[in-house]
């Protein structure tokens, strides 16, 4: 099953706690009350510390169009995140990542979209480093660039409207903002 099949691909419902309730179709999560749930994201970089940013497909259901960190998706029940995310960087960039580092582990945020569609997760937030060029999966990212980190520190300062409200959240709990150095993920010790 591919992770575009949201027909039959299910989520990780979370309770305040962030403890694991149930599962639910991913087709029916993502609405005008999003039911707290369980996701990651994913930072890649490259070998001269420049990071990928992605604009999302516009036929996704929240935030189409609108330019995000590298890569997001959900686990599947009884999936490790870990596997989830190397799923993903395959299906949507074409990317097998190596150097794979949690650095937020309790990432959470609630945030609600133009179109009033709500995101409501629990997203442990990931850096990884990648040798190859990302191979574009249409359905998921229309356009990525591998960016300065202190470059978009600076875009992110000056048009947060423009970027997923998570990555804008992300970076500064990663202190891309103050520690942007060249050739290293922020976070990464």
């Amino acid at each position: 099953m591919s992770p575009t099949d949201i027909a039959t691909d299910f989520v990780v419902l979370l309770d305040e706690d962030g403890s694991e309730i149930g599962v639910a179709p991913k087709s029916s999560v993502h609405g005008s009350d999003t039911a707290l749930h369980l996701a990651f994201s994913c930072h890649v970089y490259n070998e001269r510390g420049e990071t990928l940013v992605t604009r999302r497909a516009l036929g996704k259901k929240t935030w189409p169009g609108v330019w995000t960190n590298s890569f997001c998706g959900h686990p599947r029940p009884a999936e490790p995140v870990i596997d989830a995310v190397r799923r993903h960087a395959q299906h949507e960039l074409g990317l097998t990542l190596r150097d794979i580092r949690l650095v937020l582990p309790l990432f959470r945020y609630s945030a609600v979209d133009a179109n009033g569609m709500v995101e409501h997760e629990v997203c442990p937030v990931y850096t990884a480093v990648v040798d190859d060029e990302p191979h574009l999966n249409p359905d998921e990212v229309v356009e990525g660039r591998w960016v300065e980190p202190a470059d978009l520190a600076v875009s992110l300062r000056a048009t947060p409207w423009a970027f997923s409200p998570w990555l804008v959240l992300q970076a500064e709990q990663m202190h891309v903002f103050d520690e942007a150095l060249p050739g290293r993920p922020p976070g990464a010790s």
